[in-house]
């Protein structure tokens, strides 16, 4: 049987392969990029802004970028419906209008109206503005025909990490959603097609003062019933908007301080009641705090907080944990996400040396008190800067002491290049009773930019911390060429035993890991319905300091991808586990040995403009000596653009030798938006390993960048019905943000 399976494997795979070598009707450009310029339009006055842009004279007399290209379904033609875009400015405010014609406005999809809802499944449009004209950094903001806001931070031109760890999820990129600013939208809906007007003030921005100043910009329209993406900057394929080294240009930008200071206080109410300790015992709680966020100069921001609180946000999703490495659970807590890819320093989810969770969450996922704490950031020059202080309190049933963490980074972009060279300190200092409770981290980072396709990145790190002095050390190095479809990586990363960044995240200690990768996407010019492949193989492995073999993992795979947005992925990996120490996956034992075995794996996309899409993983193979039937993915419902619903699922079928398991998590959200800004969302989870079944209901009133009345319900049971977990609480948080200088 195992041979059958090693055999269908293989034959899936030389199908794949004989598919890229034989097609002959691959569209294989060599991409020649022209960058466009526009020079924007200076307003005496600031405009009415309703979504009226045909009928309105100001716009009528501001020449429109109207030339947007197609990166699929039809690569290098024209947008299919016209579309119109006009950008100007006041003293105080960026203005965007756009009218996005449509032949049959009846088929115009809204399938989200919730802040920063994914805006790729619907009739949308987005542009891109790099306010330092450096290539890598910049602002993102977009809508709906409904109107809906969606902003975010882009740093590193929206990259992330090179890892294909899948219990990782929600590693964060260099795309950052929780930046939330002040600004507007309006649309409308006609005959036409439909049109919008963006408002952003200044002050929402960060950028450098002068005259005649040159920005980054891009646009994208999204037209859903044609699955079609267009934008203004020709891209190579695999590429999107926040290539920002490749963006256009705005020209004739005149520009001074607006000035900007915020106050942003909240008042927070909660009862909370453990019915498993004390029954008829309601706990109360009143707290304040507040946030300050006052431009130091246009490109440079001091935000200062005390008392934090993040009782609006998400709780974590629920994992089971597989395996005998750290799980990662992503960081949600605004306050920290704001400008979190200028702190960041090694790779995403497997080697951070900072990682924010650390402040105020203790190891077991309990809260603990922050006092305070400020944060500078921004952009000096060419130079990004980043200094962040802040303070924890004790929690003495948990035996936490007080802290203070600490973190410097300086990065500075060498203009034109895609180059940067850059350096970070972080401290951890506790502040009780104990001797020689520190820790402390030293880095230095850098990437170096081979014209548009190819660049180096690594770093080099050292901990500090009593009682360990050898072996302290980590670093990594990873060349990357991405261009026309080819992306290419290899990469060594290096972390000694005694390496300990407390302040960071580690997946796994002691390793040496190689890895690569080899992909290539081919864009059909007349293949049917059938759009792209994309063959590839990669490998890691992470071998320890005896040159022992520790984890390997070589992948095999292609993904077919149609016109409708239908995709399958049709993989093989070849793993290898070396274990050195028992360790038990929640109570089967798996024992001292050397496992090599062989799985298939199957995703499959529906088309996420439909009301119904499914994203399911499924593999099959050998597992530790075992075998492991896994099926995992995500199922989506819409009805209209108000009602969202997604099941999440992972189902984990595992037969060892030394006993069975079967581990399912599930989750459910829904969300019902009243307006863009007024919402009920909630996430109902359920694990069948701690039978652990949790509930989070929030109800959110905003009023502008993610301020306002916050209604949330917590409620946490298990199973044991003597000794069980059964909490509940409610909180009522108002938050309100107050512009001092307008």
């Amino acid at each position: 049987m195992k041979q059958f399976t090693i055999k269908i494997l293989l034959l899936i795979g030389l199908i794949s392969f004989s598919n890229y070598i034989t097609a002959q009707n691959i569209k294989n450009q060599d991409v020649k990029t022209s960058i466009p310029n526009y020079v924007i339009a200076e307003l005496k006055e600031d405009p009415n802004i309703d979504g009226e842009i045909i009928d309105e004279e100001l716009w009528k007399s501001i020449e429109p970028v109207s030339e947007l290209i197609q990166i699929r379904p039809n690569y290098g033609v024209p947008v299919s419906e016209k579309t119109e875009i006009r950008v100007a400015y006041t003293n105080t405010t960026f203005y965007v209008a756009v009218v996005c014609y449509d032949k049959e406005p009846s088929k115009i999809v809204v399938s989200d109206s919730r802040r920063d809802a994914d805006l790729n499944d619907e009739d949308s449009f987005l542009f891109i503005i790099d306010t330092y004209n450096d290539r890598q950094n910049g602002f993102l903001f977009g809508t709906n025909a409904q109107g809906m806001e969606y902003d975010a931070q882009i740093d590193n031109e929206g990259k992330g990490s090179f890892n294909t760890n899948r219990q990782q999820g929600g590693v964060i990129g260099g795309t950052n959603l929780n930046w939330d600013a002040s600004w507007t939208v309006k649309t409308q809906i006609g005959n036409y097609g439909w049109s919008a007007e963006f408002a952003i003030p200044l002050r929402s921005l960060r950028f450098a003062e002068g005259k005649d100043k040159t920005w980054g910009l891009n646009f994208r329209r999204n037209i859903s019933k044609n699955t079609e993406t267009a934008y203004w900057t020709t891209l190579p394929i695999g590429f999107d908007m926040k290539r920002l080294s490749l963006a256009g240009k705005l020209n004739g930008l005149n520009l001074k301080s607006p000035g900007n200071l915020k106050v942003i206080p909240y008042v927070l109410g909660q009862l909370t009641n453990n019915k498993a300790i004390e029954p008829n015992k309601t706990d109360t709680n009143f707290e304040a705090g507040v946030d300050v966020k006052y431009s130091v100069t246009p490109s440079l921001t001091l935000d200062l907080t005390y008392n934090t609180d993040f009782a609006q946000v998400e709780v974590d999703d629920q994992q089971v944990n597989l395996d005998r490495f750290n799980l990662f659970f992503p960081e949600k807590r605004a306050f920290f996400l704001e400008n979190a890819g200028q702190f960041s320093v090694g790779s995403p989810g497997e080697v951070d040396l900072f990682f924010s969770r650390r402040i105020g969450i203790g190891n077991n996922g309990s809260l603990v008190p922050i006092i305070g704490g400020g944060r500078l950031s921004g952009k000096i020059g060419s130079t990004n800067v980043g200094v962040l202080n802040m303070f924890t309190d004790n929690v003495e049933e948990s035996g936490i002491e007080k802290n203070n963490y600490s973190v410097a980074r300086v990065n500075h972009d060498f203009k034109g290049t895609r180059s940067s060279l850059g350096g970070v300190f972080i401290n951890r200092a506790g502040l009780g009773d104990l001797d020689d409770d520190y820790n402390r981290v030293y880095a230095v980072d850098g990437t170096w930019g081979i014209g548009n396709k190819a660049e180096v990145n690594g770093f080099a790190a050292k901990s500090v911390t009593p009682g360990i002095s050898k072996d302290d050390h980590a670093f990594k190095i990873l060349g990357i060429y991405d261009w026309n479809g080819w992306n290419l990586r290899a990469g060594y990363t290096e972390v000694g035993a005694g390496f300990n960044p407390e302040v960071g995240f580690l997946q796994r200690t002691a390793f040496k890991k190689p890895e690569f990768l080899i992909f290539k996407a081919h864009r059909f010019k007349d293949a049917g319905n059938l759009l792209e492949i994309r063959p590839h193989v990669s490998y890691r492995g992470y071998w320890d300091f005896e040159g022992q073999l520790i984890t390997g993992f070589l992948h095999v795979d292609n993904h077919w991808e149609f016109k409708s947005g239908f995709e399958i992925h049709t993989g093989i990996n070849f793993t290898t586990e070396r274990v050195l120490q028992e360790f038990n996956i929640s109570d089967v034992t798996v024992p001292v040995g050397n496992y090599k075995n062989e799985e298939l794996q199957f995703i499959l996309i529906t088309n996420p403009n439909n009301a119904f899409s499914l994203n399911t993983r499924t593999i099959i193979g050998g597992y530790f000596n075992g075998d492991r039937i896994s099926n995992s993915g995500t199922a989506n419902f819409r009805i209209g653009d108000r009602f969202n619903s997604s099941l999440t699922f992972s189902h984990n079928q595992i037969n060892l030798p030394t006993g069975d398991l079967t581990a399912f998590v599930s989750g459910l959200r829904l969300s019902y938006s009243f307006t863009p800004r007024m919402f009920v969302q909630s996430l109902i989870q359920r694990n069948n390993v701690s039978n652990v079944t949790s509930v989070n209901a929030r109800f959110g009133w905003l009023q502008n960048a993610n301020t306002g009345l916050f209604v949330v319900l917590n409620l946490v049971k298990d199973d044991d019905f003597i000794d069980g977990i059964n909490n509940q609480g409610i909180t009522v948080k108002y938050t309100h943000r107050f512009d001092l200088l307008k």
